[in-house]
C-alpha cells in the first residue's frame, strides 16, 4: 500500500537536491529556503525507506537460499530464523513509515492558532467557550505545549466572546486539529433559576502556524491600524497606542491584537494569526478541489459542522462524526482528551491510507 507513496517522495527526495544546486534556485533565498526545509522534513523518511528497501531485498534473498535443497538441514533451520527476524523488522518498518507519511501529509508537528468563538445561547455560550479553553489549556499542559494569549473578549461573568490562543509544541496541530468545527453543551445555566436544560454553543477554529516563507504577504496588501487596548480600568489599563488591527485588502481578513503592551509585539501576533487565516483559506480550497483529499479527512472541518455535543445530564460527550461516546466528561473538560483524539486519529489513519493507496 505504501511503496507508491514512498517511490514519489524517493522523487521528490532526489529533485530537491537538483534544485538546491540551481544558480537560479540559490539566488533566490525564499525559494532556496523553501526547498531547503522541504528537503529537510523528507530526508528522516527517504533514509527509513532505504533500510525498508534493503530489508526487502534481504528477505527475496534468503527465499532464493530456502528454495535451494542442496543445503543441509541445519543451514535451512539458521535461515529460516534469520528470515523469521528480517520480517519482523520489516514489518515493524513498515508501520513506522505509514505514520511517518501520515505525519508528513498532515502537518501534524505543526503549532497552532486556537480560536474560539461564543455561539448561540447568550453568556451560557460564552461560559461554555471559557470552558473550552480552559479543556484546551489544561490538555496542552498535560502534554508539554505551551499556551500564548494573543486576543480576547470577555464578558462580564468571565466567558468569552472571542478569545485566540497560540499553542506550542511538538505534535500539537495533529491532535487538535481535530476539534475545528462547533461544539455543543446542554446544561442547566448557573442563571436559570427554574433548572431547564438549555442548549448552548461554540465555535473552535484550529490553524496551523506557518512559516514566512510559506504566506507571503506583500505589505502593499496590509492596512495597520493603531488604538489604545481597551480594558476595566486601573492600573492595568494601557495608557498608549499600542493595541493593533491589522486588515489583509485582498481578503478583507482582521485581526486585533491588545494582549501586549508593545506595539511591536501586538503586531507580530496578530501577523501571526493572519498568515495561519490565509494559509487555512488556501488548504481549504485546494482541499475542496481534491475529492481524495475531502474523503480522507474526519470531518469537513467546516466551522459550522456540528462535531461534538457535552451532555452535563448524562455526563455524556459524544462526537457526532465517528459516532463514539465517552462517559467521563468532568476528566475530559479536565484536559483528559486522549480518548477522544485517540479514536479520531484512528478513524483518520485508516481514511487517509485507503486514500493514498488509490491515488
Amino acid at each position: 500500500m505504501i511503496d507508491k507513496i514512498l517511490e514519489e517522495k524517493k522523487r521528490r527526495y532526489d529533485e530537491l537536491h537538483t534544485l538546491l544546486a540551481d544558480p537560479k534556485v540559490i539566488a533566490n533565498m525564499p525559494e532556496y529556503q523553501g526547498y531547503a526545509r522541504e528537503l529537510s522534513g523528507l530526508t528522516p523518511m527517504v533514509n527509513e525507506y532505504s533500510k525498508y528497501l534493503k530489508l526487502a531485498n534481504d528477505i527475496k534473498d534468503l527465499d532464493k537460499v530456502l528454495s535451494d535443497k542442496t543445503h543441509d538441514k541445519d543451514f535451512f533451520v539458521l535461515a529460516e530464523e534469520e528470515k523469521h527476524k528480517l520480517e519482523a523488522q520489516f514489518k515493524s518498518l513498515e508501520s513506522a513509515l505509514e505514520e511517518m507519511i501520515l505525519e508528513k501529509e498532515s502537518g501534524s508537528n505543526r503549532n497552532v492558532i486556537l480560536e474560539i468563538r461564543a455561539g448561540t445561547g447568550g453568556l451560557e455560550a460564552s461560559l461554555f467557550a471559557a470552558d473550552l479553553l480552559r479543556m484546551y489549556s489544561k490538555y496542552a499542559g498535560k502534554k508539554g505545549w505551551t499556551v500564548e494569549l494573543i486576543d480576547s473578549s470577555v464578558t462580564e461573568k468571565g466567558g468569552y466572546k472571542e478569545v485566540i490562543v497560540a499553542i506550542s509544541g511538538k505534535g500539537a496541530y495533529g491532535a487538535l486539529k481535530f476539534e475545528s468545527g462547533t461544539h455543543r453543551v446542554q446544561r442547566v445555566p448557573d442563571t436559570e433559576a427554574s433548572g431547564r436544560i438549555h442548549t448552548s454553543a461554540a465555535t473552535v477554529a484550529v490553524l496551523p502556524d506557518v512559516e514566512d516563507v510559506e504566506i507571503d504577504i506583500k505589505p502593499e496588501e496590509l492596512r495597520i491600524d493603531v488604538f489604545r487596548a481597551g480594558g476595566k480600568g486601573g492600573q492595568s489599563v494601557n495608557r498608549t497606542d499600542s493595541a493593533v488591527r491589522l486588515t489583509h485588502i485582498p481578503t478583507g481578513i482582521v485581526v486585533t491584537c491588545q494582549d501586549e503592551r508593545s506595539q511591536l509585539k501586538n503586531k507580530s501576533k496578530a501577523l501571526k494569526v493572519l498568515k495561519a487565516r490565509l494559509y487555512d483559506m488556501k488548504k481549504n480550497e485546494q482541499d475542496s478541489k481534491i475529492a481524495q483529499s475531502r474523503r480522507a479527512q474526519v470531518g469537513s472541518g467546516d466551522r459550522s459542522e456540528k462535531i461534538r455535543t457535552y451532555n452535563f445530564p448524562d455526563r455524556r460527550i459524544t462526537d457526532h462524526r465517528i459516532g463514539f461516546s465517552v462517559h467521563n466528561m468532568e476528566e475530559v473538560l479536565e484536559g483528559e482528551l486522549d480518548e477522544l483524539i485517540g479514536a479520531l486519529k484512528k478513524e483518520e489513519r485508516e481514511l487517509r491510507l485507503k486514500a493514498a493507496s488509490l491515488r
